[in-house]
């Protein structure tokens, strides 16, 4: 899974995260970093002070992600993100936007396997 987090955000495949393709991704959810703050998420985690993010130091990123579990409010704010008509769910058109939106071509299958693994109440 992480594999498949990382290849999202390394666009041209080359195995590094840069400032550049953090920011796509990152805009592609609604957020609007400056260029100064994708720097400093990348020099967190950047072992060998190249500038970018490889894939070892992208499993550091995620492990102190979610070992600083997000609050109720972040999680709301990501839900709203996906929740486009604000109805309190989240539909298989809607995960499908949110991720063609940053560049994840999904077939209608694997989108409601997604939708699948997510519904606890059916």
């Amino acid at each position: 899974e992480f594999k498949e987090a990382f290849s999202l955000f390394d666009k041209d495949g080359d195995g590094q995260i840069t400032t550049k393709e953090l920011g796509t991704v990152m805009r592609s959810l609604g957020q609007n970093p400056s260029e100064s703050e994708l720097q400093d998420m990348i020099n967190e985690v950047d072992a060998d002070n190249n500038g970018t993010i490889d894939f070892p130091e992208f499993l550091t990123m995620m492990a102190r992600k979610m070992k600083d579990t997000d609050s109720e409010e972040e999680i709301r704010e990501a839900f709203k993100v996906f929740d486009r008509d604000n109805n309190g769910f989240i539909s298989a058109a809607e995960l499908r936007h949110v991720m063609t939106s940053i560049g994840e071509k999904l077939t209608d299958d694997e989108v409601d396997e997604m939708i699948r693994e997510a519904d606890q109440d059916g």
